[in-house]
């Protein structure tokens, strides 16, 4: 079909990293890794924070709502990235670039408020830890989660709609691994000017609004922490909050560089490294970095083993 002088786009051609094959087969077995290991990681730690009555707690309750959104963030991705990896056809359909970029902007905004909501805890945890159970309750925590998925997936539909009803040219060929923001936009004939309105708007209500949570937040905990006389005390509240601060770091450097710069400086081939780092890598990170230097978490996962071999015996 044909509308104006542009034929009507039904597929996009994924181009990836490679043509070279061999280089793709060694891609597919990494990026197979990474993902069994971030199921593993994730799974693992939503299991240890369900069954034990110990991590019942606010902090653990978000981290395993942030596990959970990474498993699915995850999954948004690498399934289709492992087949184009070992597949001669490298299509994927307008309707599934559509739905692919509409579920993975939905997890990654909502992963931007969860984030500022577990900033927030913390804050509480560190500033006011007498009155933090009583602070954090449980229909706080329940409703600071559903407000981060609420606003991530309402921002997700305006910005899937807005970039999807594009005038799209002749040419289908995403230079990227996943439907991305950056290489859709390339290849639209003409992009209106209330579509960066749109832009700006996603970007303050997803990116800068949560960040600047997050650095009040973390300013409040610094202020609450030169309080505190002890020098143990002080490195005490600082480890609470050093898994976060460095998933924070992590997450909103790797978005904030894709997506806050001018387009003149946009290079695909560069970015699409730190695209794998921030779909990728990230969620595999997390479960590490929650889990790596926390005691409560170590007694957990050798509980839970101890068990399963008990029961085997």
């Amino acid at each position: 079909m044909e509308e104006g002088n542009h034929t009507t786009i039904t597929k996009f051609i994924l181009l990836g990293f490679t043509t070279d094959q061999n280089l793709q087969l060694i891609l597919f077995a990494v990026f197979l890794i990474i993902y069994l290991a971030s199921l593993a990681g994730n799974i693992t730690l939503i299991a240890l924070i369900c069954n034990s009555s110990r991590l019942h707690t606010p902090m653990y309750f978000f981290i395993g709502n942030l596990s959970f959104l990474d498993l699915w963030y995850s999954s948004v991705y690498t399934p289709k990235i492992l087949v184009n990896c070992i597949s001669e056809d490298k299509s994927i359909s307008f309707e599934g670039c559509a739905a692919q970029f509409f579920f993975s902007a939905g997890l990654a905004y909502s992963e931007c408020y969860l984030l500022a909501a577990m900033a927030y805890d913390r804050y509480v945890a560190i500033a006011n830890p007498m009155m933090y159970a009583t602070v954090m309750s449980k229909n706080l925590c329940a409703g600071l989660v559903t407000i981060s998925y609420l606003c991530g997936f309402i921002n997700a539909t305006i910005i899937t709609n807005e970039t999807f009803t594009l005038s799209f040219c002749d040419d289908n060929v995403i230079n990227d691994f996943f439907c991305d923001l950056p290489p859709l936009v390339k290849l639209s004939c003409k992009v209106p000017k209330n579509y960066h309105s749109v832009l700006y708007f996603i970007l303050a209500s997803n990116v800068i609004t949560p960040s600047a949570l997050i650095l009040a937040s973390y300013a409040f905990i610094l202020a609450a922490i030169l309080r505190i006389r002890s020098s143990e005390g002080r490195l005490k509240a600082f480890s609470t909050c050093a898994a976060h601060l460095t998933a924070v770091t992590l997450y909103y450097g790797s978005i904030l560089f894709i997506y806050s710069r001018p387009s003149s400086s946009y290079t695909l081939e560069r970015d699409k490294v730190v695209s794998v780092f921030y779909t990728i890598g990230i969620p595999m990170l997390n479960p590490i970095i929650y889990s790596l230097r926390n005691q409560e978490v170590k007694n957990a996962l050798k509980k839970l083993i101890m068990t399963c071999c008990g029961s085997m015996n």
